[in-house]
């Protein structure tokens, strides 16, 4: 199961009766334990561990925590004793190669022996030197000719661009990678799966296929992509053009990967890739029974430097970071289950809080210097004088020697006109003494330590000042946890989802939602826009409402007018809710992007997938994606309490109809 799934277990059944529920469990193996890395599952990992009950054991694994010490610590804190078990071992070692373009026909070992840089490597020339032919060139068919002469292959070739992915496997399609035979066998394999697969059929990407190439995103269809991995698992595919995303949860180990650059293109601007993002997709190579050495490969390429990518290769994966972050869900829960101590002392478990010692650290280090130098500037005064006193010496002292300079000015003037001084500047100066005469009751006046002391306790001052800031941003760091928790409590309240801190009927519903804004889902729900539409237009609604902004433009598809009018509707719950969670200091996404909406509309009222999918240029597996979302929400919708009869009847008829090849939902 999932870790969502598994973590609504947990919600989902009183805690005091979790061990009764699970009495048949006694492990829970959490694999990749390092998506508590991610921004939007993090949060739902920490959960997992936190409220997992004591008598069931967790297994954690990971290839790619750095701070796996610190995490092991954490989970001894907020479980059950827990043991570190860590190894370096590697049943398939690897070797890393460098493609250097000025030797396109020759793969150099990016290493010595001894693990230094091969000083045979040179950089890549910027674009702009590159002399007459300024065209940016890419090599791919000379590296995976290399690959395949030097018997490395299968290969995983990864690239950051969907179009990169398939052009590259276009240009790689002559090689002749596949003998005759594998090409009859895939043949083979195609007709049977693509006849229970129909419409994958006159999919332009077969050809291809058939040469031994293909290419793999998000943008292709599951099925599509299931039957690339397939063939790549049986050896028929020797060369898989594949995103990122490959290198995580799917079983594709290959001889060889290839990483097309250790840079990539982010919405400010290049950047090199994390040691994380290096190790997963080069942990790839290598199959375990299979292969005696896995093999990867670096391009070079003007973003990187020969000696950042060795620097990367031999550099530690990242420390574990956590994203939890509390929402409107966590704190109805939370808040049905346990008052709002309790549920502090839950929030203040997560990882994020107990490792903040660590995030803290140069706050730490600063606070500490900051102390140093109060107790080197620190002094006894000789006299017994408060710093108070010391202080009010000072100001008097600084006040005086104003005025006298004040009333000497005017005495001058005055004298120049040979005019008598007025009463007025004859009582300015009488204060002046008297100011001197108070400066010496002062015994400072007198010490001839004054002037060090004076200058010491106006650095004390300002250090004091700073001292507190720092404090009070320890403070805010160490319980930001816990005020999102109440600032999200105080949103709950201001609608009427908590009252004196227990969820009202309303709060006990939503505490059932899962999605990105739990409490904007329910205002919807309740607001009864939902309850007068047929399939096909709630169908067209809440793709609207799951569907994130587009990075790209795409041309604007009319959408049925029921779905237009609520919308509308929909859009006066977000702006109220948009200003309240502003008030509020929240960040929850309220989306209305209906980018897909006139598409799921056409699908259940059941038009054929391409006549769906030729409306609009973008990937069909964006478009699979966005009518998954719809049906998880839909699904929700035919499970929670308190839903109307007629809007459950209405979403079972959707996700029936959403529910047909190729947007099968498991």
């Amino acid at each position: 199961m999932t870790t969502e799934v598994f973590r609504n277990m947990l919600y989902g059944t009183n805690f005091g009766a979790v061990a009764d529920n699970l009495k048949d469990v006694r492990y829970v193996v959490l694999d990749e334990v390092h998506y508590m890395n991610d921004e939007q599952r993090g949060t739902v990992w920490e959960e997992s561990i936190i409220y997992c009950p004591t008598n069931i054991q967790i297994i954690a694994l990971s290839a790619t925590v750095a701070n796996c010490d610190e995490l092991t610590n954490w989970i001894n804190t907020v479980h059950s004793k827990t043991k570190l078990v860590n190894t370096d071992f590697r049943p398939v070692p690897l070797r890393f190669f460098y493609f250097d373009s000025s030797q396109p026909y020759k793969l150099l070992p990016l290493l010595t022996p001894d693990g230094k840089l091969n000083n045979k490597i040179k950089p890549e020339k910027p674009q702009w030197a590159r002399g007459k032919d300024k065209r940016k060139k890419t090599y791919v068919k000379q590296i995976i000719q290399n690959l395949a002469d030097n018997d490395m292959l299968p290969a995983i070739y990864f690239t950051f661009s969907r179009k990169k992915c398939d052009e590259q496997m276009e240009k790689c399609s002559g090689l002749g990678l596949n003998t005759r035979k594998e090409q009859e066998e895939i043949k083979a394999f195609i007709e049977e799966f693509i006849a229970e697969n129909p419409h994958l059929y006159g999919n332009k990407h077969i050809e291809y296929l058939i040469q031994g190439v293909a290419s793999h995103h998000a943008g292709l269809l599951p099925a599509w992509k299931n039957l690339v991995e397939k063939l790549f698992q049986k050896g028929l595919i020797k060369v898989v053009f594949a995103t990122e995303t490959l290198a995580a949860g799917i079983n594709m180990p290959a001889r060889s990967t290839v990483i097309s650059s250790t840079s990539k293109r982010t919405d400010s601007g290049h950047r090199m890739l994390t040691a994380n993002e290096f190790l997963q997709m080069s942990g790839r190579a290598g199959r375990r029974g299979m292969d005696k050495v896995g093999y990867v490969t670096v391009v070079g390429t003007p973003f990187q430097t020969p000696e950042e990518v060795a620097e990367l290769v031999l550099s530690d994966s990242n420390p574990l970071e956590s994203k939890f972050s509390p929402s409107y869900s966590m704190v109805l829960n939370l808040l049905q289950r346990f008052n709002l101590e309790e549920s502090k002392e839950l929030i203040l478990k997560s990882f994020g809080y107990y490792s903040s010692d660590y995030r803290l650290k140069p706050i730490l280090f600063q606070l500490e210097q900051y102390d140093k130098e109060i107790e080197e500037r620190s002094f006894i005064c000789p006299n017994k004088l408060s710093d108070d006193k010391m202080l009010e010496y000072d100001k008097l002292r600084f006040l005086y020697v104003q005025n006298r300079q004040t009333y000497k000015k005017i005495v001058k003037q005055e004298k120049s006109k040979h005019r008598p001084l007025s009463p007025e500047v004859v009582e300015f100066g009488k204060r002046n003494k008297e100011e001197l005469h108070k400066l010496q009751t002062f015994a400072c006046d007198t010490c001839k330590l004054y002037k060090k002391h004076s200058k010491n306790l106006e650095v004390l001052k300002r250090i004091d000042s700073k001292k507190k800031k720092l404090l009070k941003e320890i403070e805010k760091q160490k319980d930001i946890y816990w005020n999102k928790f109440i600032a999200h409590r105080a949103v709950l309240k201001e609608y009427g989802y908590i009252q004196n801190d227990y969820p009202t009927e309303k709060g006990k519903t939503t505490s059932q939602i899962r999605s990105e804004n739990e409490l904007y889902l329910a205002e919807i729900i309740f607001s009864g826009v939902l309850e007068n539409l047929t399939p096909s237009q709630l169908a067209g609604v809440i793709c609207a409402l799951t569907t994130e902004e587009l990075r790209i433009e795409i041309p604007y598809i009319p959408f049925s007018e029921p779905v237009r009018k609520t919308l509308n509707q929909i859009r006066n719950i977000k702006r109220k809710l948009e200003k309240v969670q502003s008030k509020y200091d929240i960040e929850a996404p309220l989306y209305i992007n209906p980018y897909f909406s006139s598409l799921i509309e056409l699908w259940v009222e059941g038009a054929e997938w391409e006549t769906v999918s030729e409306q609009i240029e973008i990937g069909e597996g964006d478009i699979v994606r966005a009518f998954k979302r719809v049906v998880d929400v839909l699904r929700q919708l035919t499970t929670i309490d308190n839903i109307p009869e007629t809007l459950v009847f209405t979403a079972r008829e959707a996700i029936e109809k959403i529910q047909r090849p190729p947007v099968d939902v498991d």
